[in-house]
């Protein structure tokens, strides 16, 4: 397949590098520097305790470039609409967009560049993190679960598998990702967004009455929309996760927390956002997430 992988960091380069290896990838990124140094010396991902040369191309402008087969966007999800718009080029009337990103309700974003039945949405169980320039270590590897919103009636995942499979990964196709990905999603929305506007460790969120009452609200409100939309959850389960999480984590650093506490734009409407969108549109009340919301906007926006 003729991929593009949007995004250059940890996780695009992994996906990026490791595509080449049966593909014709092309990394995508705003970063000249980092374009250039793809490009003269390749990839490298420290795997298993050895550095791996990856030979994906890389640019800057995809201006000239012919429509691919997949669009993997691996940009914040914040940054997603004006990733897709400056690469239009690489959009055609067969292309599909996998999103892999942390939270729920990209289809949102995604549904205004390709239609429905080529929108692929997911979860990845690998990560990473950038050692240095063009040098990335490959953590922890899993599964990349993906489905889409409508039947795949081109037969498209099964292609995607056996592409992505045959260059390290394992896909799992699942009939309901929405539930997979609502099942992450708690985690998020309530242990993620209250360290963020808490400023706290994730231990804290366990440890102390008021942000368990909290979190508890928020589990509460979040497992409501999600039976709403037809999704099957067990409210205690999900607070036992969320309590082991934060135990298990106590000097834990959330994403929204670093991003908030080092003054940078954060991907609260993909977490907490996701769950006001989903609730207005089943009519049910989600005021705590509201307030989760508007909070960490706030906070976004103090000089």
């Amino acid at each position: 397949m003729r991929i593009a992988v949007i995004g250059a960091g940890a996780m695009g380069s992994i996906y990026g590098g490791h595509l080449s290896l049966n593909n014709e990838v092309y990394l995508v990124d705003t970063n000249q520097t980092v374009v250039d140094h793809v490009n003269a010396n390749g990839l490298l991902l420290q795997e298993n305790g050895a550095d791996v040369k990856y030979t994906p191309k890389a640019t800057v402008s995809t201006a000239d470039m012919e429509p691919v087969d997949l669009i993997i966007l691996f940009v914040k999800a914040l940054f997603s609409k004006a990733a897709l718009s400056g690469n239009k080029n690489l959009i055609g009337e067969n292309t599909y967009v996998l999103t892999l990103q942390n939270g729920s309700g990209h289809e949102d974003i995604l549904s205004e560049f390709v239609k429905e039945d080529h929108i692929v949405i997911g979860t990845t169980e690998d990560n990473g993190a950038v050692l240095g320039m063009g040098h990335i270590r490959h953590g922890g590897t899993g599964r990349t679960n993906v489905g889409m919103l409508v039947e795949d009636k081109e037969g498209f995942l099964p292609k995607l598998k056996e592409s992505f499979d045959s260059c390290g990964f394992d896909v799992l196709i699942h009939e309901n990702i929405q539930q997979l990905i609502w099942d992450k999603l708690f985690t998020n929305v309530s242990l993620s967004a209250l360290t963020g506007v808490l400023q706290v460790d994730m231990g804290f969120i366990a440890a102390n009455a008021h942000a368990w009452t909290m979190t508890q609200r928020l589990v509460h409100e979040a497992v409501e929309v999600a039976t709403a939309m037809g999704l099957k959850f067990d409210e205690e389960a999900i607070l036992e996760k969320v309590r082991k999480t934060s135990e298990g984590s106590p000097n834990g650093c959330t994403s929204i927390r670093a991003d908030l506490r080092d003054g940078r734009k954060t991907e609260v409407d993909t977490i907490s956002g996701s769950v006001v969108r989903a609730a207005r549109k089943c009519n049910v009340p989600a005021p705590t997430h509201e307030f989760i919301v508007e909070m960490v906007h706030a906070m976004e926006e103090r000089s």
